[in-house]
């Protein structure tokens, strides 16, 4: 009889165990999330940053994201893209995605950014304005007009009454920065945060007619979003201290 009771209770033990760890085995499941970030490709480097951050503040969950030209994006979410959350470089493509419904409540304008020339390390053309972008023979390279870097380079050419002749206009910023920084081409027109962050593989070449292009920066949570929380909190972290702070390290306006 003290045998069955023994192998009884071992057995009642060992089954709770099992139970308890599948519990344990779910919950783990259910804390594990996943974000997933769309944002213009001129936010790569400070949102790779702030989403580990936000991965460090929020344990559990993981911070997926999605870099391309602003309106690429808008594209790829009408066509039924996941996502959780959307970021753009201007507010004209937010305009488009909430007209599309693909936004839930009211964006928020979280950073600013202007652009600016690069060129070769060195500046080996003597390019000193934006009206040389337009000297014969110089090769120059910007963002298609439907990007918000081509929307702000269409701007700057009608206030300052100068017109380019590049030999491409690409899809994204940072598709710029690289033809320069390959040496595909003597200049072309980025952020200043690109320039900032391409460091000593390029000359930056500050012009005053950027001043009257200025680029804001909206965030939302998406209407698709499979955690409105976890994005509502994402927007919130962006737009809040740590996020205005990594932000303005990478040469961002505020608002």
């Amino acid at each position: 009889m003290k045998i069955r009771a023994v192998v009884a209770a071992s057995a009642g033990i060992a089954a709770a165990l099992v139970l308890t760890s599948c519990a344990n085995s779910d919950a783990g499941k259910e804390e594990s999330e996943t974000l997933t970030v769309f944002a213009a490709a001129s936010l790569q480097s400070t949102f790779t940053e702030l989403g580990d951050l936000f991965e460090d503040a929020n344990p559990g969950v993981t911070v997926e994201f999605s870099f391309a030209g602003s309106s690429s994006l808008v594209t790829q979410l009408e066509e039924g893209a996941p996502a959780d959350v959307f970021a753009s470089a201007d507010t004209k493509t937010m305009g488009d995605a909430v007209d599309a419904g693909l936004v839930a409540g009211e964006p928020v304008e979280f950073a600013t950014n202007v652009l600016t020339i690069v060129t070769e390390p060195g500046n080996p053309e003597n390019i000193a304005s934006f009206a040389d972008l337009s000297r014969e023979g110089l090769s120059v390279v910007v963002c298609a007009p439907q990007v918000p870097c081509g929307a702000a380079t269409e701007r700057v050419e009608e206030a300052s009454g100068v017109t380019l002749t590049p030999v491409s206009e690409e899809s994204s910023v940072t598709d710029v920065l690289g033809k320069v920084t390959s040496g595909q081409a003597d200049a072309g027109l980025v952020y200043v945060t690109d320039a900032t962050g391409a460091g000593e593989s390029v000359t930056a070449v500050a012009f005053p007619e950027s001043s009257g292009a200025v680029n804001t920066y909206p965030i939302a949570e998406l209407a698709a979003a499979d955690n409105a929380e976890l994005a509502a909190e994402f927007v919130d972290f962006v737009t809040g201290e740590q996020g205005r702070a990594v932000l303005g390290n990478a040469g961002f306006g505020a608002p």
